[in-house]
């Protein structure tokens, strides 16, 4: 298992910061390259599904997820079901006052091919890494910007 995370502070309350987080629709506007969409009970909720393609044209993976944990509006986990990615994601949303959040994104990730797998992953990891933050420095500021989670949902 590798784990990866990230986190950034968010000008939003915890309640619109979680809903800008499962505006699975949304990442579009700030994950390049994916395309994510709710499959199973609208992606919201334990037992929701989402999936969401990574790549350019037909070129790239599916990746289907399964919601495990919905603690709104502080935290939602799935678990990677897809034939590349595999392991946790957690998407967790931490209230520093009431007008202000940090968002944190961690992957617990099961690598493929094993050996050769671990190898390429050291090796595109910083990119991984300088990917990430670009995107979660864009989710902050649409967020702010009150352009994701305007979708009225029961987080409860």
């Amino acid at each position: 298992m590798t784990r990866v995370a990230y986190s950034v502070d968010i000008n939003a309350p915890a309640d619109d910061v979680f809903r800008a987080v499962v505006d699975w629709c949304g990442q579009d506007k700030w994950i390049p390259f994916t395309h994510v969409r709710p499959r199973q009970k609208a992606g919201i909720g334990i037992g929701g599904e989402i999936e969401a393609f990574t790549g350019i044209g037909r070129i790239g993976f599916l990746d289907t997820m399964t919601i495990t944990r919905w603690d709104a509006p502080f935290r939602v986990d799935v678990l990677h079901t897809g034939a590349v990615v595999r392991g946790i994601g957690i998407m967790s949303v931490r209230p520093l006052s009431e007008t202000t959040s940090r968002f944190y994104w961690g992957e617990d990730l099961d690598l493929p091919f094993g050996a050769v797998g671990l190898a390429g992953w050291q090796i595109f990891k910083p990119a991984f890494g300088v990917g990430m933050r670009k995107s979660l420095r864009e989710f902050a500021r649409l967020v702010e910007r009150g352009e994701l989670g305007t979708n009225p949902i029961d987080l409860r």
